[in-house]
This record gives structure tokens, C-alpha cells and sequence, in this order.
């Protein structure tokens, strides 16, 4: 494979020619680094794809203004013109090629799956099942490898292997759980099972021709897993479309090597790199995905990976020195130094290790930080009566080190004007221990006289606390920064906007949140900060706000100010599964529960007040909605009294939907049992108050638009009781649901949800949650095997058959169901799903279709012939025969045909309907009549009926 220039030129890719513009030079940084930003910008950078070369091969020298800004530093693209349909058609040609390959050469075939093959080894053998995961693996590899072998399957054939494959393979790859260091199945890595089926999924779009389709999915192998897709799985593809956009990465990591380093200070250089290697490979992998979705556009910021800091090992190296080497160093170069730049500042970062980003990882030192005492805190900003020792910072600093220079230069700070000359040293000083003894002298006279606020609010002074608060690595001093800025946060919120300009990514917060001792604080003042969903991009943020979650129940005291840690976490996960694009959201929720964030939220919700209780709640609702897998667990491990509380007292806070939407994914569990059971517990209820009445109060208080989905489970509960006698909680339901119905009250957003309403009371659910009463009749009518119009592009997996007692469970549920909407509704529930049908919006007519299918086929549990023949029941067999007519879809049409054969067999409605009327239904029935049997029985059903002529004939 040729260079990604190359292969873009051969797609007839001709890069936009434009100027642009270098951006305005920064200002020095206070604190620089030995490595400064003009070597890093003197790498020739790769040629992206979106770019001229020629902007990218002159290098640029430019200073950084801060600590924050060079971590942040964009490139220079944003006023580079957009991507063209061209590059789009090459971005996925390159990507599909790789696949197409596979099609066309054997050895790379047999290459691709001997490399599969050796990373998808069990390497626990005990009995633990796999369920099944590396069955439909394997499976879905065979089938793949069978169409390609045989290319002249005929073509239903052909499509239903497809179908076969994508859903073996879809089981596998939603174990999705690349970002946990412990999901494994039987001791292989989820992230290898879900990459390699990926991998394969890509080849099937292949086979489909669904070239896009195939390149999103060649993107996701390097999502998964960066490491493995880069290194063993398309190495090859990697270096020519991935490495162009890293290769800054690369020439660092060489200069690095060629130093002298020790053996652990190799082995952490090796690591920053290739964690780096794997962050970058997955956001440029997550950006060409995006742009694939959105086609032609490519989105509007181009991911800038930033360089490790170069410099740890070299300050890692001092710290570790012996006194021996500071004495030798001032015996050669003598007590004065030259002014060298800034080392220090990035140790911080770089002394993380990987322990510290773990939820278990909890240090006995976060107690110590803990000074709630007032007079703690004069004593700890106190000066120092003995001279500090400053010499671990001349590699960093511009001040002269000379015993005497060094002590009066502290003593000026003790005279009257020594908050003057502390604030002027934090705005302008470029030595990091003056400044940290400025801010020691800052926080003694606030504690005295807090009135001085305007005097330190201010931007310059602001800016330089941060500077210290992300260089420094004194915790006592980090942590009388994170207090003041706490206080002219919450005295004055303006400040926040100065901290969020300075930080705009919040590299140097996350720092704060890798520090085991400090995290709690700094997440206390970053929530005051209040801080957008995107500034908050990095993939480290998940497990950084669960630990705060976790740890977090001590309020923390910042000076005069008191903060949850854990009411920020709640904040931070609201923003990072909400406030992205729909695909991000899943994505962090996903993250969640792999990093066994629902254990912890579970927790949460058992200790936690009523208020915190709901905000987990809320996160556990955005986990269901990201694997609807994850439900099996909570129903088995949430206590429904603590829903029941909840809803009873979230009838005084307006807070139940949230509440009410958690109960309504929890009860679509697709194993009976299971569902049963929790219905068992819900109906237990809490604290002597009875379910039904907690539930039916509920209903009456809680919005417009959740009553549907609370009558839905007041109608599940209540069946668990006699279906022939009808109480008054479902009475209340049944007239809940008619009520949505009606478009004159209630607005589209009312009917969606009375729509899904009705799909779970059809009782059929998938194991992810998704409601499958439909597919279940489509199947009932024998129309899955001929799937290839009506859900093109939809594949629906259901891990394993359910047992033949499982299946004949649910149909007797159903079977109570119906008898309930028959009796219940009467005439009137009739008469609104017809109406529905032929005039409401589009979600409730189907749904109400499917309804009408599913309790067509125990109609003759009503026992009640009136119903059958009321005017209501004649106006729903009537929108049943417009829905034959060819204009509506195929599906519609099979369920209209299996309702009115189910209804035949029960009432005489054919006997009303007219010889005409009866030829025009054969016609459409004839046109559907290959797809499914039930439309061939309806023919011969109406063929074999009494004629009726039109009347006066």
C-alpha cells in the first residue's frame, strides 16, 4: 500500500491551495520549558488529508504563553478550506480497500485470520461460560469465509448468511469494553474479541457493496483496540493512514531513546509514548468516523495530539539525585546559574502513574490535605523563619541561588507592601518559588482581611495563580491556590470565565484529578467553574469523575467555603453522557458500566439522600440507554423499595420522571423469569405503602408525557393478579393510555410515548431492552424470511432461542394482556387505535397496528360479543383494509393481513363486506401473498365467505 498522499492521488484527490495566515505570536511563558514549543513545532508535520502540503512543510518557531497554552495548542487548520467529495470518496476508498482485499487474496484471507485467531485464545479454561461469544465468532468468521468461497449463492441465500454473519458478529462486538484493564472473557480481552469483530463486520459490508458502512467499521477495529489494530491486526494500514498525523510523536520518541536514561526511566518514556500513540490513533480514528457519517464534511475540529512532556525523566533524574551531585553541580558551575528554562512544570502530569487513574486508587494522604481548621491554615501560609531550600528547582527557575540574595528577596515579602509586591510577583514574576511564596503571603492576608477581594480578582492575577497551580508540585501550596480561586469563584462568577480562558481543555484540571491527594479539591473547583461537556473530550475523564464519585462523601472546606465533591461528579457525568453528540453519550456510558461504574452508582443510590439518590438514578438510567445489556444486572441487584421511595418522594420534588423512566427500562427484560420477579418485588412495597397506590399517585402528579409509560407499568403490575377482574388501578391505566390518544390535549410528544407504551405492554423484548413485539408477529406471519425490503439495513440479534417453556410463558402473558385491553377498553380503546391508524402521527399508527395484530390473535378471550360487533370494531376492520393497499409499507401491510385473519375466525366481519370490496381486498392481499402465508389464507378465507352483493343489485 502507497503513502496516504499516493493513495489519494489515485483517487484523483488534488489538495486546495490557500494562505494562511501563522497565528500572532504568544507572550513568554513564565515558567518555560527546557523543550520548548519551537521544537515541537519544528517537526515536519504529516500532510493531512483536508491540507496543502506546502503549509505544513515550512516549520514554525513560536513561543508558548503558558504551561496551559502550549498543552492546548491547536494547529493552524481551522482556516484551511473544507474536505471535498473527492477526498471523501478517497477517505473511503483507502479504508474499504482493506477489506476488498481480503475478498480478492487468499493468503491475505488466511494471514487475517491466523492473526484473529492468536489473540482470541482462552486462557481460562474452568467452566466459567463464554455465552456463546466465541461460538458466534467463529460462526461469523465461517460464514464470511463461505461466501467468499462460493460466490454464486443464489441470492436469498446469499442475503440471509449476510444477515447471519452481521448478527454473530454483532454479539460479539457489542462487548464494546475497550477502555476496562479487567473485562475479559474467558481471559481474552473484550476489547481483542470486539476489534476483531469489527474487523470482520467491515468485510461483510464489503460483500454488501456498502463501502461507507465498511470503512466506519474498518475505523472502529482502531477504537477498540488501538494497540492490537496498529501493531497485529492492519499494522500496514496503520503506518499509511494513521501515522501521517503522529509522526511528531514518532521523532520525539527517537530523540528521547538516543538519550541516557536508566532502565525505568526507558520503560516510562516507552509507555507515554505509546499511551500517546493509542490516544492519537483513536481520535483520529473517531474523527474520519464522524466525518464518514456525516459525509462530504468533514467535523469542525481536526484532533491535535498533543507530545508527551519531554522532560520527566530529566526532572525524575534530579529529584532522585543524591545531595552528592547538587554539591558537585555547584562546585563546577558555581552558586549563580544561567537562566535555563522550565523543567518542572510538566512532572506534575508525567509523574502519574497508572495506578492513579484506577477507581480502587485512594491514598491515606487525602485525610492529611483535609484542613477544615481555620487556624491550620494561618499556620501552614505562615513564613518560614528557616530558609527554605530552593535548590530543587534552579533547574526551572531564573533566581539566583546565593543563600543570602535568596533569604532577603523572601524577607521583602514580611515589610508593609508585601502584598503588593506578592500580587505584582504573581502577575509578572518568571521565578516559580517566588511566586509560590507570593502566594503564601496572598493567602495570609486574605485570611485576615477577606475584604481585599477586588484587590486579588482580577485577570493577571488570576492567570498567575494558575500558573502556579498547574507548574508547581508543593501540594501544600497547590492546595492554598485551589482554595482562593475557590473563593473569587464563588464570590464572583466572571472569575470562573478567566479560569475556563486560561484552560480552555482543561489539561491542566485533569493533572489536578490524577493527584491522589488533591483531586477531591480540584474537582471541587472545577465544578464551580461549570465547565461544557466540550472542554471535557479526553477519554481519562470517565474514570477521573468516578473515583471523585467514589471517594468524594467528605465535604470539602475551602477557606470559608464548604462543596460536595460528589455533587461535581454528578455535574461532570451529566455533561460527559448528555451534552455530547448522541454517539459520544453512548459511547461515555458505555465507559461507565465497563469500569464497573454501576456497582458504585448502585452504592449511591442505597446511601445517598433523596436528591443523590435521583442524580444516580439519572446516570443509571444514561448507562441502560447506552447497553441496554446492563439491565439484567440491575434488576437483579437494585432494590425496588429504593424506586418506590423515590417515587413517593419525588412527587414532592418534581423529580419522578427520571424515576419513572429507570422502572420503565428495568421491566423490559426479555427472560420471563427474570421479569417476573422484579414485578414480585416492585409489588412488596415500601414502608407499608402499597405499590398500586404509589404508582396510581404517580399518575396523577407526574407530567402529561410520562402517564403512558406509568399506566404501562401499572397494567403489568395488575396482571400479575386475575385478568378477568378488573380493578380500579386499571381502570385508571387503561383511561391514561385512551387519553394520549387524543391530539386535541395532548401534543406529539404525549403519543410517542403512549406509542412505546404499547409495545411494552406486547411484552416481547430483545435482551438489550429493544421492544420486539413487531418483529414477533412479522415472524408469527412468516415474513422473516424475506426481510430483504422491509428492514434492509436493520439486524436484530438475540443471543441464543429461547426454550419452548420460556416462549409459551410470554404468549400466556399476552394472552392475560389482551383479555385486560379487550374487557377494559371496551369500544372506546377500539375506537382510538383506529383512528390512530388512519390519522396519528406515524410512531403511534404503527404501534397501534402492531397492538391491534398482537390482540387480534386472542380475540376470542374477550368473551363479550358486543365488542365484536359494535360500530367502533366495524370502523377498525375498515382502517385494517386500507392498510393493504400497496401504498402503505410491506410490514404494515403483513400485520393488517395477520390482524384480519386472526379477526376472522372470531367475528363475522366478512359477511359484511361487500362482493367488491372483497375483490379489491384479494388484489392487494395477492401482492403480498409471496412473503407471508398468512395473506394466502386470507384469500382463501374471504374466497370461501358468503357473497354479498351491493345493495339494490
Amino acid at each position: 500500500m502507497g503513502s496516504l498522499s499516493e493513495l489519494l492521488s489515485k483517487e484523483g484527490f488534488v489538495p486546495h491551495h490557500s494562505k494562511s495566515k501563522s497565528n500572532s505570536s504568544r507572550k513568554n511563558s513564565k515558567h518555560n520549558r527546557t523543550v520548548s514549543a519551537s521544537d515541537h513545532d519544528s517537526i515536519s508535520l504529516p500532510i493531512y488529508i483536508c491540507h496543502n502540503r506546502k503549509n505544513f512543510e515550512q516549520p514554525k518557531h513560536k513561543k508558548t504563553s503558558s504551561i496551559v497554552s502550549s498543552k492546548t495548542r491547536t494547529s493552524s487548520i481551522s482556516s484551511e478550506p473544507a474536505i471535498d467529495a473527492i477526498a471523501t470518496k478517497a477517505v473511503i476508498s483507502i479504508l474499504s480497500a482493506y477489506a476488498g482485499k481480503y475478498i480478492k487474496d487468499k493468503d491475505f484471507r488466511d494471514s487475517l485470520r491466523e492473526k484473529c485467531c492468536s489473540c482470541l485464545v482462552r486462557r481460562i479454561n474452568n467452566g466459567v461460560s463464554d455465552n456463546g461469544i466465541f461460538a458466534n465468532m467463529e460462526l461469523g468468521i465461517e460464514s464470511v469465509e463461505k461466501l467468499i468461497d462460493n460466490p454464486g449463492t443464489v441470492k436469498e441465500l446469499r442475503m440471509k448468511s449476510l444477515r447471519n454473519s452481521i448478527g454473530f458478529l454483532t454479539i460479539v462486538a457489542s462487548l464494546n469494553s475497550k477502555e476496562s484493564r479487567n473485562a475479559t472473557t474467558c481471559g481474552t480481552p473484550n476489547s481483542y474479541l470486539s476489534a476483531c469483530a469489527q474487523l470482520y463486520l467491515s468485510i461483510v459490508y464489503k460483500l454488501e457493496k456498502n463501502d461507507r458502512i465498511c470503512a466506519r467499521h474498518v475505523l472502529q477495529v482502531f477504537v477498540d483496540c488501538p494497540k492490537l489494530a496498529r501493531t497485529h491486526l492492519l499494522p500496514d494500514l496503520w503506518d499509511h493512514f494513521f501515522l501521517p498525523h503522529l509522526l511528531h510523536l514518532k521523532i520525539w520518541f527517537d530523540k528521547q531513546v538516543s538519550d541516557d536514561y536508566s532502565k525505568d526511566q526507558e520503560e516510562y518514556v516507552t509507555k507515554a509514548y505509546e499511551d500517546h500513540m493509542d490516544m492519537g490513533t483513536i481520535q483520529f480514528a473517531l474523527y474520519y468516523k464522524e466525518w464518514l457519517k456525516t459525509g462530504g464534511q468533514p467535523p469542525d475540529n481536526l484532533p491535535s495530539v498533543p507530545l508527551p512532556s519531554s522532560n520527566l525523566s530529566s526532572a525524575t533524574r534530579r529529584r532522585r539525585s543524591s545531595s552528592l551531585n547538587n554539591f558537585l553541580h555547584r562546585s563546577i558551575f558555581g552558586n549563580t546559574f544561567e537562566k535555563q528554562p522550565s523543567t518542572v512544570f510538566d512532572s506534575v502530569a508525567m509523574e502519574q502513574t497508572e495506578d492513579e487513574v484506577c477507581l480502587d486508587d485512594y491514598s491515606v494522604n487525602q485525610q492529611h490535605n483535609v484542613k477544615s481548621s481555620r487556624a491550620h491554615l494561618r499556620k501552614a501560609t505562615s513564613l518560614p523563619s528557616i530558609q527554605p531550600d530552593y535548590t530543587r528547582f534552579l533547574p526551572c527557575q531564573s533566581l539566583q541561588t546565593e543563600p543570602q540574595m535568596t533569604k532577603s528577596r523572601v524577607v521583602t515579602f514580611t515589610t508593609s507592601s508585601d502584598l503588593t509586591r506578592a500580587i505584582s510577583t504573581i502577575a509578572s514574576s518568571q521565578s516559580l518559588p517566588e511566586c509560590e511564596t507570593a502566594i503564601r503571603v496572598i493567602t495570609k492576608a486574605w485570611l485576615d482581611d477577606s475584604s481585599i477581594e477586588k484587590t486579588l480578582s482580577n485577570q493577571p492575577v488570576i492567570e498567575g495563580m494558575l500558573e502556579v497551580l498547574f507548574s508547581s508540585n508543593n501540594e501544600e501550596i497547590l492546595e492554598l491556590v485551589i482554595s482562593l480561586l475557590t473563593e473569587f469563584v464563588t464570590r464572583n462568577e466572571s472569575n470562573g470565565i478567566i479560569i475556563l480562558n486560561v484552560d480552555p481543555q482543561l489539561d491542566g484540571f485533569m493533572n489536578l484529578m490524577r493527584n491522589s491527594s488533591l483531586f477531591l479539591k480540584a474537582a471541587t473547583l472545577l465544578h464551580l467553574v461549570k465547565p461544557e461537556a466540550k472542554q471535557m473530550i479526553s477519554l481519562e475523564w470517565i474514570p477521573l469523575v468516578l473515583r471523585v464519585l467514589e471517594f468524594g462523601d467528605q465535604t470539602q472546606t475551602l477557606f470559608s467555603v464548604r462543596c460536595s465533591p460528589q455533587v461535581a461528579a454528578y455535574y461532570f457525568l451529566d455533561q460527559l453522557l448528555t451534552r455530547f453528540d448522541q454517539d459520544r453519550n453512548l459511547e461515555n456510558g458505555r465507559q461507565v458500566i465497563s469500569l464497573g461504574g454501576l456497582n458504585l452508582l448502585l452504592r449511591r443510590v442505597a446511601v445517598g439522600d433523596i436528591v443523590e439518590k435521583t442524580r444516580a438514578v439519572f446516570v443509571i438510567y444514561c448507562c441502560i440507554l447506552a447497553d441496554g445489556r446492563c439491565r439484567h444486572y440491575l434488576a437483579n441487584n437494585l432494590n425496588p423499595e429504593l424506586i418506590l421511595e423515590l417515587l413517593v418522594g419525588a412527587n414532592e420534588l418534581d423529580i419522578n420522571e427520571t424515576v419513572v423512566s429507570l422502572l420503565v427500562e428495568l421491566i423490559c427484560l426479555n427472560r420471563f423469569e427474570q421479569r417476573i420477579k422484579l414485578f414480585e418485588k416492585l409489588l412488596k412495597g415500601w414502608d407499608c405503602l402499597n405499590t398500586m397506590q404509589i404508582l396510581l399517585v404517580c399518575l396523577q402528579r407526574t407530567a402529561r408525557e410520562k402517564r403512558p409509560l406509568v399506566a404501562a407499568i401499572m397494567l403489568q403490575l395488575d396482571l400479575m393478579g386475575d385478568p378477568l377482574k378488573c380493578s380500579v388501578y386499571r381502570e385508571e391505566a387503561i383511561e391514561a393510555i385512551y387519553e394520549a390518544f387524543n391530539h386535541h390535549i395532548c401534543n406529539e410528544n404525549v403519543q410517542e410515548q403512549a406509542a412505546k407504551s404499547l409495545l411494552i405492554l406486547g411484552g416481547r423484548y430483545a435482551y438489550n431492552g429493544t421492544l420486539e413485539v413487531e418483529k414477533w408477529i412479522l415472524k408469527e406471519a412468516g415474513f422473516d424470511e424475506s426481510l430483504e425490503g422491509g428492514f434492509h439495513g436493520r439486524y436484530y440479534v438475540v443471543e441464543g432461542s429461547k426454550c419452548v417453556n420460556e416462549d409459551n410463558a410470554i404468549e400466556h402473558w399476552q394472552r392475560k394482556a389482551a383479555m385486560a385491553l379487550w374487557i377494559s377498553g371496551g369500544s372506546r380503546l377500539i375506537m382510538a387505535f383506529g383512528e390512530a391508524i388512519a390519522n396519528g402521527i406515524p410512531c403511534l399508527a404503527r404501534a397501534s397496528l402492531v397492538t391491534v395484530a398482537w390482540m387480534s390473535k386472542f380475540v376470542h378471550t374477550a368473551g363479550d360479543n358486543d365488542i365484536l360487533e359494535s360500530v367502533e370494531f366495524s370502523a377498525l376492520i375498515t382502517r385494517l383494509r386500507e392498510c393493504l393497499n400497496r401504498d402503505n409499507a410491506i410490514e404494515e401491510r403483513v400485520l393488517a393481513s395477520f390482524a384480519l385473519l386472526s379477526l376472522s375466525k372470531s367475528s363475522g366481519f366478512l359477511f359484511e363486506i361487500l362482493d367488491d370490496e372483497k375483490k379489491e381486498m384479494i388484489v392487494h392481499l395477492r401482492n403480498i401473498s409471496k412473503v407471508t402465508w398468512t395473506a394466502k389464507k386470507l384469500v382463501s378465507t374471504i374466497a370461501g365467505s358468503p357473497s354479498r352483493r351491493h345493495p339494490g343489485q
